[in-house]
């Protein structure tokens, strides 16, 4: 299990078409990658799940990767977060 902090770059925070490309990226894995935020904890392979948790642009993630390819994992969902999520 890997765990990084990343904050959320862009300026609209994880709405719905954000959500979706972090969602479609997560899916590419084998692992299970999933967010903390606050008291809540997202799956971030679900859509749902991760506009559930309310992210908002400036606010701090805590990713878990989880598996087989859980460092790849981590490395690519950390820099399409860094890289702004296509905003």
């Amino acid at each position: 299990m890997v765990k990084q902090k990343v904050t959320i770059g862009n300026p609209t925070g994880l709405h719905l078409r954000p959500a979706g490309l972090l969602c479609k990226a997560a899916l590419r894995f084998q692992s299970s990658i999933k967010f903390e935020y606050g008291h809540t904890t997202a799956n971030a392979k679900s859509v749902l799940s991760v506009l559930g948790a309310c992210v908002k642009c400036g606010d701090e993630i805590e990713l878990i990767c989880d598996g087989a390819d859980e460092q790849e994992a981590m490395a690519a969902i950390t820099e399409l977060i860094n890289s702004g999520l296509g905003e």
